[in-house]
């Protein structure tokens, strides 16, 4: 009788230890598989404005109460000028200006971000991973993001954007293995400031 207690816990020991390594390999090779991006990128319809919907938390827009937006232009380089800015928690205008580089062109879809000052973008330290992972054919909603995900942005052409839509890019991002339990909603006001 004993022995058949003993067999039976080490029976449910080896069961959960099975499960729990399942899980965890499971977890981990989600984890590992590589971050897909869209197909093609227009970067003529891409530049302009695009309106903070949603955000994962980041370092860098821990002051942002409010107004978040994306301003993209093309400069004299061939690469695109970026311009972020965000209303803080004081009622003051933030802004900081960047600039992206295409590392998969043709298809434009992957670009690295320097926010570094202007004489020291050369060096190729400080830039950050700026994915394409879904984007409207109309170019109006797109989901931005980074392979290790970490950071992600619901971005919109407009200040609102419908909830079945917001629904359906976190969904998306959750498919790709991002926790969007911590997702920020962007408070978009009619003023600036």
């Amino acid at each position: 009788m004993n022995k058949k207690l003993k067999t039976k816990s080490w029976f449910k020991k080896m069961m959960v230890a099975t499960i729990l390594l399942g899980i965890g390999t499971s977890v981990m090779t989600h984890a590992q598989k590589p971050m897909p991006t869209i197909t093609q990128v227009d970067l003529a319809k891409y530049l302009g404005v695009w309106y903070e919907i949603a955000r994962k938390p980041m370092y860098y827009q821990k002051q942002c109460a409010r107004n978040v937006q994306a301003v993209y232009t093309l400069n004299v380089n061939g690469n695109i000028s970026v311009e972020n800015s965000c209303v803080n928690t004081d009622g003051h205008l933030e802004q900081a200006q960047g600039e992206a580089y295409v590392v998969n062109a043709p298809h434009n879809s992957k670009l690295r971000v320097s926010f570094l000052p202007e004489s020291l973008r050369w060096l190729p330290v400080g830039r950050g991973d700026y994915w394409i992972l879904k984007l409207d054919a109309n170019y109006h909603t797109v989901l931005v993001g980074e392979p290790k995900r970490k950071y992600l942005w619901i971005l919109s052409r407009e200040p609102h954007l419908s909830e079945d839509v917001v629904q359906e890019y976190i969904k998306y991002a959750q498919s790709l293995g991002y926790n969007t339990n911590d997702l920020i909603r962007t408070l978009q006001t009619e003023k600036n400031n």
